[in-house]
């Protein structure tokens, strides 16, 4: 057995960065998290630069004669494994060529706008650029891995563009469906404030929890009852038109007050953290993007895990899937867990999901085609199913032969209930030493007396809410599923860390990914930088704004507040068409800003690459491709 740590599954292995410097900072982190080396020419400058910040100079196209040239791909290599990650698959075609113009033409900020009303609203942090670079290290690792069982490992590629579509796919599916949403798409959210001016959020996973505290609170009974709909499905509409009566009742109320009710009622409560009071609580170090450590189990039978791997048949394991061959058993709800093995499944594995009696309640969750709820299948697509009831003995029995033939266990359950079910890690690790046991959490015990773990509490908590804000604007969260989205790619890349990890050391390993994790990916150097010098509330409320024109918006490449103010103003008249060129023709890269997400499969960037399922359900591209 060699002794490599479990939770550094890549030491002794060297990687390499070549290519974009804008591309590759957060992969490189990751990868040296991990215990590799890396090296390369442009490896500095990903270690060396601010991640998050807006400022960062080779983040914003000063050099006008060039800005209208796509930076050539970025090249991740570990081992025999190598990943191309780029901004655009046809950058010049869709116009794609940074951050800004990533959110604006894949309708990143056309939902994160609905909040607010029908305009596009861009995210200030770079969330599509750091969901792909979280997509090109799992592709990386995937390689490694894949080269170590087959002897080969498929060259993959992936963009910040379909980075950009996956971050939207279960909108898209439901804007694109026969059927309408369970609730209008009105504008309006979830956060509230106190009489004494403190903004919060509220949890509550069912009507009788929502009930009782607003009940509690003093909220009129009409205005209780209309509430739990929009409130229930932010998550899907990313908006949520709450009656004004429950903003007036939580007004009047001190804030403990308020954390009273929630406590009487069973509801979680979370006031908006400062990022100045995060930066001053963590003491600059941010959360753990995951945790993995070895599992005390039988020594498994098999092949020695030390010896090289085969080189059997390595033309057809070049061209294979690279986790072609692995079976994940999920037991997963919502989204984070779901995303998480959804990706696997498009690297290759079997996923086979863990069901209620029944069948999935979320099936049939609005708006449905072809029987079958359409933002389900946006997660889903493709995985086996197989119905268990885990609160029965026997469903756990059931469950522990399932997972004794698979290769990983993944699961977003509340803290302590695998537990108190007998199906913690080492339970399951008894029925099959070899075990990749990942829980997809919420908090990963980073943060003491901790409300729920779902996505817009953990963006309240972390100070993600307040980094998303503008100067002068109230905080509050975005209502698109940025942390779950983010926390599933995540979740998918301490899967094949911990995969890579059970190979090269032999046993069982239990890890755990969080919303935490994925917050502080965004947060990193907002966190653990001079606060001073990384703020992005210090920009105008401009940054990255799309700008208006006769019949929709553009948005040129990232660029500073003055500049984007001149532009506004002599693109205004002027039709979508005639603007781009106006921009292109000063040096400017700029694509259209899609205002309504369901026109996506029609735009012509995009329609060759967004065919319908069996279901009529609109599908997004394969993250990955191999080159």
């Amino acid at each position: 057995m060699n002794a490599i740590p479990s939770d550094r599954p890549l030491s002794g292995l060297a990687a390499r960065l070549d290519g974009a410097p804008a591309l590759g900072r957060l992969a490189v982190r990751h990868l040296a998290a991990l215990g590799a080396d890396v090296t390369g020419p442009d490896a500095a400058a990903a270690t060396g630069t601010a991640y998050a910040s807006p400022a960062s100079p080779s983040r914003l196209p000063h050099d006008r004669a060039r800005s209208t040239q796509p930076s050539r791909p970025a090249r991740l290599r570990l081992g025999a494994a190598e990943v191309e990650l780029a901004w655009s698959d046809r950058p010049e075609d869709t116009g794609i060529t940074d951050e800004a113009t990533a959110q604006a033409a894949t309708g990143v900020m056309a939902v994160n706008g609905r909040r607010w009303g029908s305009a596009p609203r861009p995210l200030t942090l770079d969330h599509t650029t750091a969901l792909a670079e979280v997509l090109a290290v799992t592709g990386l690792l995937a390689g490694v891995l894949a080269h170590r069982r087959a002897g080969a490992a498929p060259r993959l590629a992936t963009t910040v563009e379909r980075a950009g579509l996956l971050s939207v796919s279960q909108y898209l599916a439901a804007a694109c469906a026969p059927e309408a949403e369970a609730v209008p798409l009105d504008p309006g959210g979830a956060t509230f404030a106190s009489a004494d001016g403190t903004a919060f959020e509220v949890e509550a996973l069912s009507a009788e929890v929502w009930a009782r505290f607003w009940r509690a609170v003093g909220a009129p009974e009409p205005a209780v009852r209309a509430g739990w709909a929009p409130f229930q499905f932010r998550y899907a509409t990313a908006c949520s038109a709450l009656p004004a009566d429950l903003h007036a009742a939580a007004r009047a109320l001190p804030w403990e007050r308020l954390r009273a009710a929630a406590d009487a009622s069973g509801a979680g409560i979370c006031d908006l953290v400062t990022l100045d009071r995060r930066r001053a609580e963590i003491g600059a170090v941010p959360a753990p993007l995951w945790h993995l450590r070895a599992l005390d189990t039988a020594a498994p039978t098999g092949p020695d895990p030390t010896a090289p791997a085969s080189a059997a048949a390595p033309a057809a394991a070049a061209t294979a899937a690279p986790l072609a061959g692995v079976t994940v058993v999920e037991a997963g709800r919502r989204i984070q867990a779901p995303l998480c093995t959804h990706l696997l499944g498009l690297l290759g594995a079997r996923v086979v999901r863990v069901e209620p009696p029944g069948g999935d309640p979320l099936r049939a969750m609005p708006p449905v085609t072809g029987g079958v709820s359409a933002r389900w299948l946006a997660l889903n697509r493709g995985k086996d199913a197989v119905e268990i009831d885990i609160k029965t003995a026997q469903g756990r029995a059931d469950l522990r032969d399932l997972v004794a033939d698979a290769d990983v266990f993944c699961h977003n359950w509340a803290p302590g209930k695998a537990e108190t079910l007998g199906l913690a890690a080492a339970d399951l690790a008894a029925a099959n030493p070899r075990l990749v046991y990942v829980h997809t959490s919420g908090w990963a015990d980073a943060v003491p007396d901790a409300p729920p773990g779902t996505d817009f509490m953990v963006q309240a908590r972390s100070g993600l809410a307040d980094a998303l804000s503008p100067v002068g604007a109230p905080a509050a969260p975005s209502l698109m599923t940025l942390l779950d989205v983010l926390g599933g790619a995540l979740g998918a890349q301490t899967v094949v860390a911990a995969l890579l990890a059970a190979d090269r050391r032999g046993g069982a390993v239990a890890a755990e990914s969080s919303l935490l994790g994925a917050a502080d990916t965004l947060l990193h150097d907002l966190l653990s930088g001079p606060p001073a010098a990384v703020d992005p509330r210090r920009f105008a409320v401009g940054f990255r704004a799309p700008l208006r024109t006769a019949d929709g918006w553009v948005a040129p490449a990232d660029t500073d507040a003055d500049d984007a103010a001149l532009l506004a103003a002599a693109v205004a008249d002027a039709p979508t068409a005639d603007a781009l060129r106006m921009l292109r023709d000063k040096g400017l890269s700029a694509t259209a800003a899609l205002g309504d997400i369901a026109a996506l499969p029609a735009d012509p960037r995009f329609a060759a690459r967004l065919p319908r399922d069996s279901h009529g359900a609109v599908a997004v591209p394969n993250v990955w491709s191999q080159v």
